[in-house]
């Protein structure tokens, strides 16, 4: 052909054409839920867990519960996990070995904080919701409420926190 070019063939699809739709790029299926959690950083959805603990404030405390009519501090923290689709063991001082530990000043909604109240060791566990502050199932008296970790109850008694999101 004169000055260099191709022939065109009969019924070829042009270069420049998109390809039909059975033969363009599909976008890749979603990734599957990670089966354990990133915890290397603050957590993306700390707020929404803390949201969530937020919204069940004044449920009264019930000795075992781990749902809405009544819970009790380690209840309260695996019914709320749970709404996300993490597990935590049922007991406070089994909670205290999951998740990476998180030093006081790196502490985000959706950690979970531990003290040690009735026993020496891990006894009381709640969620941190930011700040200077945290929502827990308290004790047989109470309902779930917020309280300040700088109380002078809660600071002197407070041992650690996990992140486990």
């Amino acid at each position: 052909m004169p000055g260099g070019g191709t022939t065109a063939r009969r019924g070829a699809t042009p270069p420049t054409a998109p390809a039909p739709a059975s033969e363009q790029p599909q976008p890749a299926a979603p990734l599957p839920a990670r089966a354990t959690a990133d915890t290397s950083h603050p957590p993306t959805d700390g707020y929404a867990l803390a949201g969530t603990a937020l919204g069940l404030r004044g449920i009264p405390y019930r000795n075992g519960g781990s749902d809405p009519t009544g819970f009790d501090c380690s209840g309260f923290t695996q019914y709320v996990f749970a709404q996300f689709g993490i597990a935590l063991p049922r007991e406070v001082r089994e909670q205290f070995r999951v998740g990476k530990a998180v030093k006081p000043d790196a502490l985000a909604a959706g950690d979970i904080v531990f003290f040690t109240t009735t026993d020496p060791g891990p006894s009381h566990v709640a969620i941190a919701i930011g700040g200077d502050e945290f929502v827990h199932a308290p004790s047989s008296t109470g309902v779930v409420r917020v309280e300040h970790l700088s109380s002078s109850y809660w600071s002197p008694r407070y041992l650690g926190a996990r992140r486990v999101n």
